[in-house]
């Protein structure tokens, strides 16, 4: 089973200095049907102005990843934590007992990210932060195995029984990806355009998989992530 999303189905935001397209219910985007998918709750597709961004504000009980896509990110947080992020770089959080952080586009150009929530195994963990520069070659026409659970092999490791992967598949390359029994996936298509068993997807689309393996072909340079995790018995994912 795949489900294609277009983007131009997703929830939208337009505030002047931040355009957001909301794959789940966020914000003032409310759909029922839409508010997670298994333990993936949140990504937001973010695009910030320079010399703008989203100052001092709280998180708690949620595992946060960030993973910046083009232009400068700037973190500061309550840990004190400040640290500046590039193209392909990932940033991640334990919000658990809570924790305060700002997010800003200092740099020239506009900053565009992928803000993704994911649910934690349980409540009240211990705050914590990191930060992954990935070389970019490093997912060159493979998968780059990003973020996984404690005690897995990803260099990122949360509290959740969840596999990130990122790609930059080059035009007319292709990759293959097994799901497992009881397991489901879902992409992100960040860049250009690929096809995914033979349908398309471009820039910003996603798709929902299950019950079978993917081939994701690029039609054009492609940059993408594969998020992968067990599969819910009812309910939205």
């Amino acid at each position: 089973m795949i489900r294609l999303i277009s983007h131009k189905k997703m929830g939208r935001s337009s505030l002047g200095w931040l355009e957001s397209w909301f794959h789940f219910s966020f914000a003032e985007y409310y759909n029922s049907d839409n508010i997670n998918y298994g333990v993936l709750r949140v990504i937001n597709d973010d695009t910030i102005r320079p010399g703008t961004g989203f100052d001092l504000h709280p998180h708690r009980d949620m595992e946060i990843i960030t993973y910046v896509i083009d232009g400068e990110l700037t973190h500061t947080d309550s840990m004190n934590n400040q640290r500046t992020l590039k193209r392909g770089d990932v940033q991640y959080m334990s919000a658990g007992t809570g924790i305060v952080h700002s997010e800003h586009n200092l740099g020239e150009k506009p900053l565009r990210l992928l803000q993704i929530w994911i649910l934690p195994d349980r409540r009240g963990h211990e705050p914590q932060y990191g930060d992954y520069r990935f070389s970019w070659d490093d997912r060159l026409n493979r998968w780059l195995h990003i973020v996984s659970e404690l005690g897995s092999t990803a260099p990122i490791q949360i509290h959740q029984d969840i596999n990130l992967y990122a790609s930059a598949l080059c035009a007319e390359k292709e990759l293959t990806f097994e799901i497992h029994p009881g397991r489901q996936v879902y992409l992100v298509q960040i860049e250009g355009s690929a096809s995914i068993n033979g349908r398309v997807l471009t820039e910003k689309d996603a798709a929902e998989a299950a019950g079978e393996p993917l081939t994701i072909r690029a039609e054009t340079d492609s940059h993408l992530l594969l998020f992968e995790m067990a599969q819910e018995i009812g309910g939205n994912g």
